[in-house]
């Protein structure tokens, strides 16, 4: 009898855990990235909505997992070229930023907060240290991150044939839209 009281505690202190872990860990599935080059002979846009992303609200960890192979461009060559010449997405499928946001923040008070985020963003297989800044809206029913940052090509060693060169700029702006609920195994 004692065993299955002890049991019992045990499984409900376990579910009151994992209860309390699910409703601190925020994600989506369904986050955006755009990315634009402004070049001398032409700009560059791709639009990717499969985004991976989870924010653990207790201790401010944050991870995104970006499908190279979802960016999705106006012309279809302009994508084989991203996807087989210049990202290598067979070789390099995801680019991941792994990190913290540095701010303290009252998750259950509801507001729009300047964040920064400390961590490792990895492109093309290189990791570089990062600190990304942006914009946390708390709603009542959700969250919202957005961030602007640029990446330099030379930084995650993707190369540009001379011959393209002044169609591709060497830093491209990136735009970063998420709208968190929380996480349901």
């Amino acid at each position: 009898m004692k065993i299955k009281i002890v049991l019992l505690v045990f499984f409900l202190s376990c579910s009151q855990f994992s209860l309390f872990a699910q409703k601190s860990i925020l994600s989506t599935s369904s986050g955006e990235i755009v990315f634009f080059s402004k070049a001398p002979l032409e700009d560059i846009e791709a639009k990717n909505n499969r985004v991976i992303s989870m924010l653990n609200i207790s201790n401010r960890e944050i991870v995104v997992r970006v499908p190279i192979r979802q960016f999705q461009f106006r012309n279809k060559l302009m994508q084989q070229h991203f996807n087989e010449n210049y990202m290598e997405s067979e070789k390099f499928p995801y680019a991941t930023f792994k990190g913290l946001i540095n701010e303290l923040i009252d998750f259950q008070k509801p507001g729009t907060y300047d964040v920064s985020a400390s961590g490792i963003l990895n492109i093309h297989g290189v990791s570089r240290k990062r600190t990304l800044n942006g914009k946390l809206t708390i709603l009542e029913n959700s969250t919202q991150l957005t961030t602007t940052f640029n990446v330099l090509l030379t930084d995650h060693k993707i190369k540009v044939p001379k011959l393209v060169f002044n169609k591709i700029a060497e830093t491209i702006a990136v735009s970063t839209s998420f709208s968190y609920s929380p996480y349901e195994k």
